[in-house]
């Protein structure tokens, strides 16, 4: 019988974690380089602007995926920022938070609560709370007879995907819009959004009263919205995912790997992943998963995939991740190649340098 010897300790103790020092004159971005010697959440928060960084560098095809209550929480700018600067290339976002951006978009305002506002007040003044942040129920109708009045000037006797329709959105935000937001700024940019859950939101109220009112017959084309995510999919080289919360944007992000058998493309796996939020995806720092990892398991991450899950409420990270970017993304973004995308209507294609 061999005896098998045992691994030394110093094999593995090798990089020591490094107090965070206190530093008056560092900007957000030297913040987390400090914090990349740290452990738990504030190495986690580090890594996930490093491997952003990396993912510019490496002329990656960068996926969102977001849900939540961003908007009414002040995001709105952040988003918009990343968007305008191609940090970002593809957008799968919930209903919910794409209506608030149209709101706020609109020239409204969502606002602070206060903790002696009672439900029963608010209720009775016509305003919702969500959280510690207020909204006006007349401005949200008035949100959803506006997405109404622009389904009626669609052509009824075909469908949309809910990428076309929501370039075409952002196109019509743009030309009264005092200050873009993420439709605007996609439109702007010529980056897809996508939106798997939109029956699941008030855009669907108003699309709804369209059809009531005016028996408007609009439909969309959710099978379209899959097929140009097969293309981009398929055609990116190289691609990672940031994942801001979960729910249905998460998934959609998550099939499109598997929908590249449809041209015969094996699934690559993404080679970058950021979560943030409160939906784990067992990664463990810039490593590879475990062996029994679902997302690896089914490809949706290369083996070996450079990871970072933050643990914190995105909008507590994503301040400090993004204004760390507007510090250090520069020289990452002067030799970035990224994916061209062609909108001519229902008409989609991709082109990857």
């Amino acid at each position: 019988m061999v005896t098998q010897r045992k691994p030394r300790p110093t094999r593995y103790l090798t990089a020591s974690t490094r107090p965070v020092q206190v530093d008056r004159d560092r900007s957000i971005a030297g913040l987390l380089e400090k914090m990349e010697g740290a452990g738990f959440g504030a190495r986690q928060l580090a890594e996930s602007h490093r491997i952003w960084l990396d993912m510019l560098g490496d002329s990656t095809t960068i996926y969102v995926a977001a849900s939540g209550s961003l908007i009414p929480a002040g995001m709105r700018r952040l988003l918009a920022y990343v968007i305008k600067n191609r940090f970002v290339d593809v957008l799968a976002l919930s209903g919910s938070l794409i209506f608030h951006d149209l709101h706020e978009t609109l020239g409204r305002n969502h606002y602070q609560a206060h903790p002696s506002m009672t439900d029963a007040e608010l209720e009775s003044a016509q305003i919702t709370r969500t959280r510690d942040v207020l909204s006006s129920d007349e401005e949200y109708r008035e949100a959803g007879e506006w997405i109404s009045g622009f389904v009626n000037q669609l052509d009824e006797t075909r469908s949309y995907s809910t990428r076309e329709f929501f370039h075409l959105i952002g196109r019509e935000l743009s030309e009264i819009s005092t200050e873009d937001g993420i439709l605007t700024a996609a439109y702007k940019s010529r980056a897809p959004v996508f939106c798997p859950d939109v029956a699941d939101s008030s855009i669907a109220i108003g699309i709804a009263a369209s059809r009531f009112e005016k028996k408007n017959n609009f439909q969309f084309d959710i099978v379209g919205d899959s097929l140009d995510m097969m293309q981009i999919a398929s055609r990116a080289r190289v691609s990672g995912v940031i994942n801001i919360g979960g729910g249905s944007p998460r998934t959609f992000i998550q099939q499109a790997e598997v929908s590249t058998d449809i041209v015969k493309v094996p699934p690559r796996g993404h080679k970058y992943a950021i979560q943030i939020g409160d939906v784990p995806l067992e990664l463990g720092g810039r490593v590879a998963p475990t062996s029994n990892d679902e997302s690896l398991v089914f490809g949706k991450l290369a083996r070996g995939a450079a990871t970072a899950y933050v643990d914190c409420d995105p909008t507590i990270a994503l301040p400090m991740i993004i204004t760390s970017l507007s510090q250090t993304a520069a020289k990452y973004m002067k030799g970035r190649k990224r994916p061209t995308f062609n909108f001519n209507g229902r008409e989609f294609t991709v082109e990857v340098p």
